[in-house]
């Protein structure tokens, strides 16, 4: 996989392509298959298959003060990028600068001039250019006018309903305490990633042991306890139970990933991990004291472990 910061002075091998075109924040199954159509054009041009996508998210930067709700981190888009069929990413760098573009400036600098590219996919919802004056049809017209092939991906249905599937229903899902319906949009677990830091020893205190991580900006899935699976720096994947949320019993305020891992017992501080949401248990609660707590994070885990058998 290459990665490219930028549209501008940009090497010539990182020209040339045809990308799949968008914020691609989850990498669902919609988004897979405008990955699907990038790659079968490219093919016929003779041309490396790739992604473009806006970093910062474009909500980011007109809403700031916005709750968070990314789907995912950048090094996991790319990851999800690259298993749907991308060779390189093309990171455009979205500011006020980008988001004044007229649709036919965006073309020329970026695609263009820029990107050099020979051909670009997206979907057929896709707006761009100040405003979001430009849509689909205009970035065909647009593109063909400069000899850049252009396809419109089809919408991928969620639920055999004519819906397509979109990043809000994934958030929705969550939102809602369903993960395996997120799963079942995004073609994956919805996983969050981070760093292991060091929290208050209470877990270990009880004989539950937790990895901490902050959630950043990541979506806030519903507040609770999970069945999940951790992935590991080394290769391992481990199961475990965690809770999601601002641990209430012991006036936590931070929100954080709290994972127990099973059957396991190594220093992961200082470590990126990578946890999978795989089945809702139960909402956070405050229990009275930490030994009515302890009792329900044993019933917690033997919960958990049946879920991940199943």
């Amino acid at each position: 996989m290459r990665v490219y910061q930028g549209h501008q002075g940009l090497p010539r091998e990182a020209r040339g392509a045809v990308v799949a075109l968008g914020n691609f924040d989850g990498v669902h199954r919609g988004h897979a298959a405008v990955l699907d159509l990038a790659r079968a054009l490219a093919d016929t041009l003779a041309a490396p298959a790739g992604a473009a996508v806006f970093t910062p998210h474009p909500r980011r930067v007109f809403a700031p003060d916005a709750p968070p709700f990314r789907l995912m981190n950048d090094a996991q888009r790319i990851r999800a990028l690259a298993a749907a069929g991308a060779g390189l990413v093309h990171h455009i760098r979205f500011d006020a600068a980008l988001s004044a573009m007229s649709p036919e400036a965006f073309v020329d600098a970026v695609l263009d001039t820029g990107l050099g590219l020979k051909g670009v996919v997206t979907g057929a919802d896709f707006c761009f250019g100040k405003g979001r004056a430009g849509s689909a049809g205009d970035l065909q017209r647009l593109c063909a006018e400069r000899g850049i092939a252009t396809r419109i991906a089809a919408a991928v249905s969620g639920d055999g309903d004519g819906g397509k599937i979109s990043s809000s229903d994934v958030r929705d899902a969550l939102r809602e305490g369903r993960p395996q319906d997120a799963e079942r949009l995004l073609g994956r677990p919805f996983a969050i990633e981070g760093e292991v830091a060091e929290g208050d020893q209470r877990g270990r205190l009880l004989g539950f042991p937790t990895a901490n991580i902050a959630l950043g900006d990541y979506l806030r899935p519903a507040f609770g306890v999970y069945a999940t699976r951790t992935h590991l720096p080394d290769g391992q994947s481990v199961f475990g139970v965690a809770n999601l949320g601002r641990r209430p019993t012991v006036d936590g305020h931070s929100e954080r990933l709290e994972v127990h891992l099973f059957d396991f017992d190594a220093d992961l501080y200082g470590q990126t991990v990578e946890t999978d949401l795989i089945a809702f248990i139960r909402p956070e609660q405050k229990f009275d004291g930490l030994d009515a707590l302890k009792a329900q994070i044993a019933a917690d885990s033997a919960e958990a472990r049946r879920r991940l058998q199943s």
